[in-house]
Parts: C-alpha cells; sequence; structure tokens
C-alpha cells in the first residue's frame, strides 16, 4: 500500500467535507436528479461511441478505427483501473470521515482511489474526441460532470475523481494512437461478410 492508502482525508479532506455539506443543505429533487446520473450517467458514453461508429461508417478507414477501437480501449483502462485501485486501497470518504452523504456509502473493501467511474469517463471523452470531435466535446463535459457527481453524492474524495479523469484520459490516449495501427484490419473487414460494420457504402 502507498501513503494515500491511509492518508486520503489529508489531501482534501476538508473539501470534501465542504461540498457534502452543500449537499445536504440543496434540495431532495436535486439531489436525486445528481444521484441518478451518478448512478447511470456512464450510459451517456456509450451511446455517444455507438453515435461515433454510426458516423464512422461514411467517414472512411481511419475514423472507423478509432470508433471501433474506443469502447475496447474504455475497457482496457477500467481494468487497469481495477489494479490500480487494489494496489492503494485507500477507504472511501465516507467511511473515514464519518460524514452524511445523499448515497450510502459503499461497503468495506470498495476501494476509493482512483474513481472507475472517472476514469470511464475521462477515458471514454478522450477516446471520442479522438474518433469524432464534436462528440468529444459533449463527452468532455459530460466526464467532468460525472467526476463531480461522485463527490457530491458522497463516495470519493476531490482527488480521487481528478486522478482518475487524469489517468483515464492519459492512458485512453496512448491506447487509442496505438490502435491506429489496426486500420489495415478495417480495411480486410470491408471484404468480409462484416463490410456493414465498417462501411456504409
Amino acid at each position: 500500500m502507498t501513503g494515500l492508502a491511509f492518508s486520503g482525508a489529508s489531501v482534501d479532506g476538508g473539501l470534501y467535507t465542504w461540498i457534502t455539506g452543500l449537499a445536504r443543505h440543496t434540495p431532495h429533487a436535486v439531489n436525486s436528479v445528481i444521484a441518478v446520473w451518478s448512478d447511470y450517467g456512464l450510459a451517456l458514453f456509450g451511446a455517444l461511441m455507438l453515435a461515433a461508429w454510426w458516423r464512422a461508417r461514411s467517414a472512411g478507414q481511419a475514423r472507423m478505427v478509432r470508433a471501433l477501437a474506443a469502447p475496447v480501449v474504455v475497457v482496457v483502462c477500467y481494468v487497469v483501473d481495477v489494479l490500480v485501485k487494489a494496489a492503494f486501497a485507500e477507504r472511501r470518504p465516507c467511511r473515514t470521515l464519518h460524514t452524511a452523504t445523499v448515497e450510502a456509502c459503499p461497503g468495506a473493501g470498495d476501494w476509493s482511489f482512483p474513481s472507475n467511474h472517472a476514469v470511464i469517463a475521462g477515458a471514454a471523452a478522450v477516446a471520442l474526441a479522438l474518433a469524432h470531435r464534436r462528440l468529444g466535446r459533449i463527452a468532455a463535459l459530460a466526464a467532468v460532470l460525472m467526476a463531480v457527481s461522485r463527490v457530491w453524492v458522497g463516495v470519493h474524495y476531490p482527488h480521487d475523481v481528478a486522478v482518475g479523469l487524469a489517468f483515464g484520459a492519459g492512458l485512453a490516449w496512448f491506447l487509442m494512437l496505438q490502435a491506429d495501427r489496426a486500420a489495415p484490419l478495417v480495411g480486410r473487414m470491408a471484404d468480409t461478410p462484416l463490410r456493414p460494420l465498417v462501411t456504409a457504402s
């Protein structure tokens, strides 16, 4: 384990309690909307990736290889994050600081650093930006909102989501650039029964 596993509260515990304090004084209806987004908002990134793939079918081989790579890259980033999370083993702030939160605190052993949601959101935003710039801008805004919501509902420290966004984005950038090497494979797929998957023509 590392220092963060033992001192998460000392990094930005004060900011965390300030944010969760604001949440406690926010109308229940608003908190309910934020909680739903926090729990299920990742589905938006899946929808955006589907849209990127659909548009890439008529945009050429280079765009298509990135559109197909995007979901694979996000899954790889998630798997790597699970390993990193287990290595740091940072306790959830709602367990360390015992503050009232919008959502119930995850169980013991469900570690906090870095945030899975933030890693996925950061990775998806970069992957989408490289696959389709306009959709990437939507994903970038959604990624920030996802990260903020995880702190707001009380399940993560701010540093969990900040590092998660940066880690997911950086790893996705590297992996997406490597994926460009698969362009010839996409070209060969166009001459197989999988042609509708990679081209609209």
